[in-house]
């Protein structure tokens, strides 16, 4: 995933220079215990946490260790030991994590303790995948309204969800007070989309679309791009079989000056 921060109402991007993403601070995130603001890459690892945290409170664990939790999160423990520092979590030496207080600390950074009201817009074959997931829901992100604009689809059902038309994005997401939407559109429709859900109140989007939205300060845009992702499978892959080229332009013999001027 890329992140997409949209702090210019200008409507073409502009290339900008970004810091590390682990210096990048999303706003308004600060664990809620007093602590100092928490970074971005730290927010994503939380999230991988909190899945891990879910299936272990799921088998009725009461404590976890660092090395444990760390290692089924992908991380080492160093690092998950800095990211919980940051949300003011700490373990016992010799016992761990307790599994229950830990994961309510990081829905309460997360913002997961209430859900969330998704709308989705572009109910294609992607879309119609995403709109049938009842993962969303059990992990506090309803789908409560769906939208597209093709008339075969306007007024069909997609897991007990009505398909509306895209032209009531404004109106149907502040009734339902959508906090969160996803742009499943082709690209040429994708910022159009989104300047409504902006219009409707929406200040976080999810953007499968192939495109950066512009969009203005205080909204929070996540892109997922699945070609980008396999095209970095594809580098491993071509890495793995030793057909990736050397870095940089070929390397040219140096000239003497001698060499020089008699050419």
């Amino acid at each position: 995933m890329t992140v997409d921060r949209g702090t210019r109402p200008a409507r073409r991007p502009v290339p900008t220079t970004r810091a590390h993403e682990d210096d990048l601070t999303p706003a308004g995130v600060d664990g809620g215990h007093g602590a100092r603001p928490v970074p971005e890459a730290t927010v994503a690892r939380l999230a991988v946490y909190l899945r891990v945290l879910t299936t272990l409170l799921g088998e009725g664990r009461g404590t976890v260790s660092s090395e444990e939790l760390a290692a089924a999160a992908g991380v080492n423990s160093a690092k998950l030991r800095k990211d919980l520092s940051h949300i003011g979590s700490s373990g016992v030496r010799g016992v761990g994590y307790d599994v229950s207080r830990l994961t309510a600390e990081v829905e309460a950074t997360l913002g997961l303790t209430r859900p969330h009201a998704v709308a989705l817009v572009g109910v294609g074959n992607l879309g119609h995948a995403l709109a049938g997931y009842g993962g969303f829901a059990q992990r506090g992100f309803p789908v409560a309204a769906l939208f597209d604009v093709d008339p075969a689809l306007v007024g069909t059902t997609v897991d007990g969800v009505e398909v509306e038309h895209a032209d009531s994005i404004p109106r149907v997401c502040a009734e339902r007070g959508v906090t969160i939407g996803v742009v499943a559109t082709p690209a040429p429709a994708a910022q159009q989309v989104c300047d409504h859900l902006v219009a409707a109140g929406v200040r976080s989007i999810l953007n499968f679309a192939p495109t950066v939205l512009v969009v203005p300060a205080g909204v929070e845009v996540r892109k997922v791009d699945l070609a980008v992702e396999m095209q970095v499978l594809s580098f491993h892959v071509a890495r793995r079989h030793g057909t990736v080229p050397a870095a940089g332009p070929a390397a040219t013999p140096r000239q003497t000056p001698r060499e020089a001027v008699s050419r």
